[in-house]
């Protein structure tokens, strides 16, 4: 059983007139923030804004890296090679790295976005080519990803930092993988039930599957997704929800 858990939110995804989220309400509720860095959403201004925000309420700022495909929200699964998940990775961490220079702070983490963050949680090379780009940038970084996959793997594999990621919002495979959002109940949208599947998580270090299959997970760090309808209302019951139960909420420590 854990006694704690870092809660992180996904934010800063809106650009231009595009208007997305309510971080600024979210924010006062999770520990990290994984800010979109303007390959999927985001751009400079709501980078820096979004930066400013949650350094104010104490957040953990990390980058949120995603395939070049802000037409699809970088949740399309769009091929690309070792070498240019590397470069993507590198290039959206600085852009990130020098908002938050800016502002007198650091990142503490790194988290890839949608179709990247998933393809990279079964496929060796792409997770290897992320881990060693967030390396190559700042060995301190925490790694992001999803319990028990490739990404978790790779990033101990060369002394990275790692935090087992899992979701309140999302409904589990029976090999631990997330169900793809084209399917039906693949989003949890009620909010009694995502606070059941955390709490025993966290107590138990297990979720039940789409087909009623208990999976062993370690849940490090929770996410919360910011750009659903509901995100505020979810972000509120599970922090209230871990608190009753007796569960910190706290950042993981690079040295974990």
């Amino acid at each position: 059983m854990s006694t704690s858990i870092d809660l992180n939110c996904d934010m800063g995804e809106s650009y231009g007139a595009w208007s997305m989220g309510n971080d600024a309400a979210v924010l006062a509720f999770v520990s990290s923030a994984n800010i979109a860095c303007g390959f999927h959403g985001g751009d400079p201004a709501t980078m820096r804004k979004t930066v400013a925000a949650a350094l104010k309420q104490g957040v953990a700022l990390g980058a949120h890296p995603s395939l070049q495909d802000l037409v699809g929200f970088g949740r399309r699964a769009i091929p690309i090679t070792p070498d240019e998940a590397y470069d993507i990775t590198v290039y959206q961490i600085g852009a990130l790295a020098g908002v938050a220079a800016s502002q007198g702070a650091r990142l503490h983490h790194v988290k890839a976005h949608g179709a990247l963050y998933n393809m990279a949680a079964k496929d060796e090379g792409l997770a290897r080519a992320i881990c060693q780009a967030v390396k190559d940038v700042d060995a301190s970084l925490v790694l992001y990803g999803l319990a028990g996959s490739k990404l978790i793997d790779a990033a101990r594999a060369i002394g990275l930092a790692a935090a087992n990621e899992v979701f309140a919002d999302r409904s589990y495979q029976d090999d631990g993988s997330l169900t793809p959002r084209t399917r039906a109940g693949a989003m949890i949208e009620n909010v009694d039930q995502a606070v059941a599947q955390v709490v025993r998580m966290v107590r138990e270090g297990k979720v039940r599957s789409v087909d009623g299959r208990d999976v062993p997970v370690q849940a490090d760090t929770l996410c919360i997704h910011g750009d659903q309808p509901n995100a505020l209302v979810f972000a509120r019951a599970i922090r209230e929800a871990l608190e009753r139960a007796g569960i910190a909420v706290r950042t993981p420590s690079a040295h974990a």
